[in-house]
């Protein structure tokens, strides 16, 4: 597995991600985190899109030259969260494809943005995520060394903000 930075050419690229997780979620019957609709088909979803991966530095992961993962590192969280009262790196958009379940793309983007946020000397790096139905999602980052520090809600939306201390 290689980890390339993106750019806003891999915009398409990050929504086919999210449109197939979507389909994904729904066919589990798991509609709270992101609904029955695909990303591509909400203007005001791809135009978040767009603005967090311009606004970021984008990080798409390929296996065997295709693209299996993607997520973007901003110096902010996304609005509904309070910024942090020290520097900080933050995942927008952790997305992987289903057809490379088990290869541990995720955990390897997660590891980049650990890696990334150390080399330019920050010491924090959070995530937010959907912490309905079972709070499978929490469990998840949880495992990969982020701890849980704040909830919200946004709309009928429950969400947890996790954080990973980094060693600069």
């Amino acid at each position: 597995m290689e980890i390339r930075r993106g750019g806003v050419e891999d915009v398409p690229l990050i929504l086919d991600m999210l449109d197939g997780a979507v389909a994904w979620l729904v066919g589990l019957g798991r509609t709270g985190q992101w609904g029955t609709e695909p990303w591509s088909a909400r203007p005001q979803a791809v135009r978040r899109v767009r603005e967090i991966v311009a606004s970021g530095t984008p990080w798409v992961a390929e296996v065997d030259g295709e693209a299996a993962g993607s997520l973007t590192l901003t110096p902010h969280p996304a609005p509904y969260v309070a910024p942090a009262d020290e520097p900080e790196r933050y995942v927008h958009l952790l997305v992987t494809d289903r057809r490379f379940k088990g290869l541990g793309v995720g955990g390897a983007l997660l590891a980049h943005a650990v890696a990334e946020t150390r080399r330019q000397g920050v010491g924090l790096l959070r995530v937010d995520c959907y912490a309905g139905d079972d709070q499978r999602l929490v469990a998840y980052y949880r495992g990969q060394g982020f701890t849980p520090t704040e909830t919200f809600t946004v709309g009928e939306w429950p969400g947890q903000v996790l954080a990973r201390r980094v060693t600069p």
